[in-house]
């Protein structure tokens, strides 16, 4: 299937791995391949794929061998080796969790981030432009066409979860390690404005409740709290969060029609905004153990669900091409 079920179940959930020094330091460290001449040798003859793989891997300079992160199945993934600008979870060993998602459903090896920092890219997401934003700001505001308008035209349902706000109605910068500028829907005008559409912002513990009650929306953006979403604490501590998170939802009656999209907002500073991020979509809707090769972006992702559901394209999600050909 070339687009994405009009019938479908999206979830949004939002990493933010960029910035964290300490993990930087410790899961920053190239992966190495090691592969015995005997495991190469019974690879060759049973397996043409693998055997190909090894060839390319063989062929390859020091240079190239310290980009690789992960395992790639296909051998014209090694065409084009994205150099991931985090200390991302994919084929990090502290991250067994998103490696076996990586394994099981569709990685998109290219794609990538739309500027610096966080919150201007959660904006991107959500509404096909940056809409003037250009840091982290927790008093700003923006008056521009989102998703959540587009949902609600087409009688379409949204929320917005997010672990640790304190309660439906807050609008403060920080609660802990809750933090506002990983919410985008925090920031638009015609939501905040109105009672009944900023209640749709809710805390992460009725998410449960609604997943039990079978009442999910037809869209819902989950934003972990600044130590699950991988960017204050360990790549491991995120993922022990995600299996926690995403296992029980992958097994529910309620995601026999859905998909999740994990992406990381973006990638480390220094690198260039567009540098690809950790990214994947699950769910019974993908084609398993695949990966989607060309390059996208926030704004390729809002197009899928524009596309999906009939919705107008807000902003640049109408120059941009839809994630096609992952999908069941």
């Amino acid at each position: 299937m070339h687009s994405m079920s009009s019938r479908a179940g999206v979830l949004v959930l939002c990493l933010s791995v960029a910035i964290s020094t300490a993990a930087s330091a410790q899961h920053d460290q190239q992966l190495d391949i090691r592969v015995r001449a005997d495991e190469k040798a019974a690879a060759r003859a049973t397996d043409p794929a693998a055997a190909a793989i090894i060839d390319r891997c063989d062929a390859m300079t020091p240079e190239t061998l310290a980009q690789l992160h992960g395992v790639l199945r296909s051998p014209h993934a090694f065409d084009e080796i994205p150099t991931f600008g985090t200390p991302d979870p994919l084929g990090n060993p502290d991250a067994p969790y998103f490696n076996s998602l990586a394994a099981k459903y569709v990685t998109l090896p290219r794609y990538g981030g739309v500027t610096h920092p966080s919150l201007p890219n959660y904006i991107a997401l959500v509404s096909g432009g940056t809409q003037g934003i250009h840091d982290d700001c927790t008093s700003c505001i923006v008056s521009a066409k989102n998703l959540a308008d587009s949902l609600e035209r087409a009688h379409l349902t949204w929320k917005s979860y997010a672990e640790g706000l304190p309660h439906r109605g807050f609008t403060g910068a920080t609660a802990g390690l809750y933090a506002k500028r990983h919410v985008p829907f925090l920031y638009f005008r015609d939501i905040v404005s109105k009672p009944a559409r900023l209640r749709r912002v809710v805390p992460l513990t009725e998410f449960g409740r609604d997943l039990r009650a079978d009442r999910l929306p037809s869209f819902a953006f989950v934003t972990p709290n600044v130590c699950h979403d991988m960017h204050d604490c360990s790549v491991k501590t995120g993922d022990r969060w995600l299996r926690g998170f995403v296992g029980p939802l992958l097994r529910s009656p309620a995601m026999d029609n859905g998909v999740v999209f994990v992406v990381a907002d973006e990638p480390r500073s220094s690198t260039p905004a567009n540098a690809p991020v950790p990214a994947l979509a699950v769910g019974p809707l993908v084609v398993p153990h695949s990966y989607y090769g060309p390059a996208t972006s926030h704004y390729g992702l809002l197009r899928t669900i524009e596309d999906a559901w009939g919705l107008p394209r807000l902003g640049r999600s109408a120059r941009t091409k839809p994630i096609a050909a992952i999908w069941r």
